[in-house]
């Protein structure tokens, strides 16, 4: 499948993205949709391909908040399976329809105030640390 060689390089970002606070969700917007390139043009940057297939385009982003994976999906079924299995490497998920943005929790929140959207989390591996009895 296609999609786990993208989960791949979506991994990677996640390795490199630090943990942080929750931030304020008063203020949402609508989410926001379009093209891969309409998204990044929304907060404003440049999109770094990684991934151009038919059925997932993945980029990867910098903005003044940080480093984050910015994904577009064909269907909405692929779309949660990707997100699904990319949980498993933890992270923060800001999902659109049929798009995904992932990095830290800062910026993810940052981008919340731009693209609208719904977060998820993934699994914290750090939170079983200590858990083997010994």
């Amino acid at each position: 499948m296609r999609l786990a060689g993208a989960l791949l390089g979506a991994a990677a970002v996640l390795a490199l993205a630090g943990c942080g606070a929750g931030g304020d969700t008063a203020s949402v917007p609508p989410t926001a949709t379009g093209s891969l390139e309409h998204l990044a043009a929304e907060v404003k940057c440049e999109p770094d391909m990684q991934t151009d297939a038919d059925e997932i385009r993945q980029a990867i982003c910098r903005t003044g908040e940080g480093r984050f994976v910015l994904a577009t999906f064909a269907t909405d079924r692929g779309q949660r399976e990707w997100i699904d299995e990319a949980k498993d490497y933890g992270g923060h998920y800001l999902v659109g329809r049929k798009w995904v943005a992932v990095g830290d929790d800062g910026v993810v929140e940052t981008l919340r105030g731009t693209l609208g959207g719904d977060l998820e989390e993934g699994v914290d591996h750090h939170a079983h640390t200590g858990a083997h009895g010994g």
